[in-house]
């Protein structure tokens, strides 16, 4: 059952009430902007949120310092207000702080309001700032689990390229086999995009840098798919049987099994290396039609050979450590 209201709606109606309560405690003047602040500080990932708090504070600092030059100056008048977004829209864009624009130029209204660039008026408005960013911070702390989405991506990606290479043996050994490529393409591209999206929004749920075993597991996948396709498009050109279909299809066979974890890719690409040496000890074609089928069933193998070596080399970049930890979330045989 889908949720009607979702786990960041229920912050941010719940951080801008504390927000706007903590700044009437403490005496804070204009206590709804922290409320404000609060709404737009509430993010999708903790990286994130601390991120653009510090930007935001940042870009308050700017935005105060010249907001009171300028009305010291020429005086406390809406077109002064005019040109300070003038001065600090491009600055803020330039540094990058394009997030406290709006927030900043709310805090830069109340010095307008009450004609006024006091001390304790500016430390009103940075404690607005504070108490509102900081609200999201701390409500931003729990970030509800994506682990159960990002397994259900997993086994959704390894069964449809368990379906794809199981259609590719059947078709080399001449079954009647029928399904929709293009559809279970379609669905395949989708995991993988919506793993990686979700992988991304994972990794940012910690503070430090952390190379998440679901980024580059789904990395490692996506390049695999980029392979797959290759091979069903030229998979079509294979027009009739010949005796080394049937090694292909077998081996095509423990491929798909391997997309699941149960064979060790290494033994495979052992496997594959003795196939292609068997080709080449072979009895010559004896038609064009046979020497062309042939060709491209080598090419196939090739096809094959680069699909596992991208998991090979993904393998192959773990240390013992990040290879305990992985296996913890996926079988990586």
């Amino acid at each position: 059952m889908k949720r009607i209201v979702g786990v960041r709606t229920i912050k941010t109606g719940l951080g801008a009430s504390i927000a706007m309560v903590i700044a009437d405690l403490i005496g804070l003047k204009y206590m709804a902007s922290a409320g404000i602040i609060t709404i737009l500080s509430i993010q999708s990932t903790k990286k994130e949120s601390m991120q653009i708090a510090v930007r935001r504070f940042i870009a308050t600092c700017v935005a105060l310092l010249i907001g009171s030059i300028l009305f010291q100056i020429l005086g406390f008048r809406p077109y002064v207000f005019g040109l300070y977004l003038v001065f600090f829209i491009p600055i803020a864009a330039r540094f990058k702080m394009t997030e406290g624009i709006v927030p900043a130029s709310v805090l830069v209204t109340h010095l307008l309001g009450e004609q006024s660039t006091s001390i304790s008026l500016i430390g009103n408005e940075l404690l607005l700032m504070i108490v509102g960013a900081g609200v999201a911070l701390v409500l931003n702390l729990y970030m509800p689990s994506i682990e159960t989405e990002l397994l259900k991506d997993k086994r959704a990606i390894e069964e449809e390229m368990y379906q794809l290479f199981t259609y590719m043996a059947d078709t080399l050994e001449e079954k009647a086999t029928t399904i929709e490529t293009d559809k279970i393409l379609e669905q395949l591209q989708m995991h993988l995009s919506n793993g990686e999206k979700r992988a991304h929004r994972n990794a940012n749920n910690y503070f430090f840098n952390f190379d998440s075993p679901y980024e580059k597991y789904f990395n490692m996948r996506s390049s695999q798919f980029q392979v797959l396709q290759y091979m069903l498009r030229h998979f079509t050109h294979l027009f009739m049987n010949v005796e080394q279909g049937y090694e292909v299809a077998a081996f095509t066979r423990r491929v798909a099994d391997s997309v699941k974890g149960k064979i060790v890719v290494e033994v495979l690409l052992d496997e594959l290396d003795a196939l292609k040496e068997g080709f080449k000890q072979s009895v010559l074609p004896s038609s064009r039609e046979e020497f062309e089928n042939r060709a491209m069933l080598y090419q196939f193998l090739n096809d094959m050979e680069h699909f596992l070596d991208i998991k090979k080399a993904f393998k192959d970049k773990l240390n013992d450590k990040e290879r305990k930890e992985y296996n913890s979330y996926y079988d990586l045989t």
